[in-house]
């Protein structure tokens, strides 16, 4: 049976090794802010369950049985967020949260009734893809705002959705996936960003600029 504790290991660990990095257990006990030692156990339940392929001191990935579970978990937590937004009007701060305590409980049937309620979407409110019925998700190559190069006009693709501080904050200074600014100056040394939004102009800070992504090649 698969539980909810076994559902949150394999979210976190295809979130962490989506771009191709090494997930390992200090990783994962960070992530979820538990022990070493309790993430080294469930790990040796996972790969005896067939849904991780783990070597001690050599990493963690998914099997196909495992991938296919995190992307189901992750379509419901995607649908629910955009659902709780366009349909019930929270605001894209709040949505995270309760999503998070909704999506290991909604049956196959709520889950169709609210894509066709969407229309089907393709992205949840952050810019993140939802993941298709049948497993798959929109590979995308991005780049954090960070890396965004000065005189360039660049389209914000998606913003990390962990944070409802900063969510605030971004919609108060209109920065949402889809819209365009333009980066005027970068401080060096990791120094703040100079960016207009519209006819405003907007200092960002590193921390913030690495939870912002661009797509890659606007930031070559």
């Amino acid at each position: 049976m698969v539980t909810q504790s076994i559902q949150d290991y394999l979210k976190v660990i295809y979130k962490l090794g989506r771009d191709g990095k090494s997930v390992n257990t200090n990783a994962i006990a960070e992530r979820m802010e538990i022990s070493q030692a309790s993430v080294t156990g469930m790990l040796k339940k996972l790969s005896e369950l067939k849904l991780i392929s783990y070597k001690p001191y050599y990493g963690v990935e998914l099997t196909g049985a495992g991938r296919k579970i995190a992307l189901e978990i992750i379509r419901h937590h995607r649908l629910l967020e955009l659902y709780l937004a366009e349909a019930l009007g929270y605001s894209w701060d709040r949505v995270h949260a309760e999503a998070e305590k909704l999506e290991h409980h909604i049956s196959e049937e709520f889950e169709e009734r609210m894509c066709e309620i969407l229309g089907h979407p393709e992205f949840d409110p952050h810019g993140a893809p939802i993941p298709s019925k049948d497993g798959k998700i929109l590979e995308r190559n991005l780049a954090v705002l960070t890396s965004g190069v000065a005189g360039r006009r660049v389209q914000i693709m998606q913003v990390s959705d962990s944070d409802p501080d900063m969510l605030r904050y971004l919609a108060e200074i209109g920065i949402f996936p889809a819209i365009e600014l333009e980066i005027i100056e970068k401080g060096p040394f990791g120094g703040p960003m100079l960016v207009r939004v519209g006819d405003q102009e907007h200092h960002l800070g590193e921390a913030l600029t690495d939870q912002i992504w661009i797509a890659a090649e606007a930031a070559i």
